[in-house]
């Protein structure tokens, strides 16, 4: 194994002890200059530990207090990143309960004996809101669905806590809940409202934990990953998106598992280096085996749109990411050419893609025609994700602002760079 990537696997231990910690990379390195009484360390050195680019030689004794870890245990960790060959990393990745503990955040209510009788066919209309509104999220944008989704989070967690319902009973409306949790999640996170998801995404998963739902727990951690993987947590999000697909369990059905492997891989994706490339392709490659020879349980209702065609697009997703140009937009054109044209959000999404793919091959002009149509899709859209996308794109064109085509798409629309 290369010293690079010992270190890459040491900075995934330091970051899952320092989530297991609920602590952020500012606030570890706060505490660090607190105990050591010295103002030497910021976040972007916590962050450079994580990604392996350095190891934390003289700070290794203060770690090891702070994240709660015997200082035998840290130094082991640290002689394995520098090589030495006598050393094992300790534990690589925290469980998915260290990353994400519990918080009580679905319990019963001390009135639960008088409240209303809930039965089967009460969980059964619940379960066909919960996947109306799954399905409303393919055509519309989180700003439109926030309300809604929430409305219906709160009421399903009013019926569990004050409802009057048998075990077998409970356990399905907790499963419901956490079905919940997770699309109230997404939608939140669409709207550009990351804590009210981060909060509905933990909802969910004390609900799945206290179902015993394997998979639905792995969905919620890996939706959770996702988001951080695309708000500043890039380190985090690798270890939790690989702690869910560990634990998602060894019967999880083959589109839930081929969904957990692209979550990693977009995971590595986000992370620089060699090592983190060969990592996310790995992972592409063990979603569509997975995919492809999977004969277990049948897929749960949540995962009905993972598909061939979908991982076609996750491919591209990733190659665009890793700057690999002439793997991704073949990909992206062949999908986009069959692509339902009502889902305009995820139309405009993976043209946004296809857009800084053909700019990395160095077809500007085509990118451009591919912007004007990303943001016409996305002109009336209540999505932060395709705002954000919309100015990646803009970005990546400027590049090019001396080709006619791209000067006249950054005249028109240069100011959506300047609106959040």
């Amino acid at each position: 194994m290369s010293s690079s990537e010992r270190r890459r696997q040491f900075g995934l231990y330091l970051a899952s002890l320092r989530s297991a910690a609920r602590q952020s990379q500012r606030q570890l390195a706060s505490c660090l200059c607190a105990v050591s009484g010295t103002h030497s360390v910021t976040r972007s050195e916590v962050s450079r530990w994580e990604r392996g680019g350095r190891i934390p030689e003289v700070w290794l004794p203060w770690l090891a207090q702070l994240l709660r870890v015997p200082v035998a245990e840290m130094n082991q960790a640290a002689a394995y990143a520098r090589g030495e060959q006598w050393a094992q990393l300790p534990s690589p990745v925290a469980s998915l309960r260290a990353l994400l503990p519990g918080g009580d955040l679905v319990e019963r209510g001390a009135a639960a004996k008088a409240g209303r009788r809930i039965g089967a066919e009460d969980v059964s209309r619940l379960a066909t809101k919960v996947h109306a509104l799954r399905l409303a999220d393919d055509v519309l944008a989180g700003g439109d669905l926030i309300g809604p989704a929430f409305r219906q989070l709160r009421s399903a967690l009013d019926v569990y806590r004050d409802g009057v319902f048998t075990e077998a009973t409970g356990r399905d409306l907790l499963v419901q809940i956490a079905e919940l949790g997770q699309i109230t999640g997404w939608v939140a996170s669409d709207a550009g409202r990351l804590d009210d998801a981060e909060r509905a995404y933990r909802i969910g998963l004390d609900a799945a934990r206290q179902a015993g739902d394997a998979p639905m727990t792995a969905h919620l951690a890996g939706s959770l990953a996702y988001q951080w993987s695309n708000n500043g947590r890039e380190v985090d999000g690798v270890g939790l998106a690989e702690a869910a697909l560990r634990e998602s369990g060894d019967q999880v059905p083959a589109a839930a598992r081929a969904l957990f492997c692209d979550r990693v891989a977009w995971a590595y994706a986000r992370l620089d280096g060699a090592e983190s490339a060969q990592a996310a392709q790995r992972a592409l490659g063990e979603a569509h085996s997975a995919l492809d020879h999977g004969d277990g349980p049948p897929a749960p209702a949540w995962a009905y749109w993972v598909s061939h065609e979908e991982l076609a697009i996750m491919d591209a997703r990733v190659f665009t990411e890793l700057r690999r140009p002439l793997r991704a937009v073949p990909l992206l054109n062949d999908v986009l050419g069959r692509y339902d044209s009502t889902h305009a959000r995820e139309a405009a999404l993976y043209r946004s893609w296809l857009a800084v793919a053909l700019a990395d091959a160095r077809e500007p002009e085509q990118a451009a025609a591919e912007a004007r149509a990303i943001i016409a899709l996305a002109g009336d859209l209540t999505s932060a994700r395709t705002a954000e996308r919309t100015r990646v794109v803009l970005r990546r064109l400027m590049e090019y602002d001396s080709v006619p085509e791209v000067g006249a798409v950054l005249r028109d629309y240069g100011y959506l760079l300047h609106t959040s």
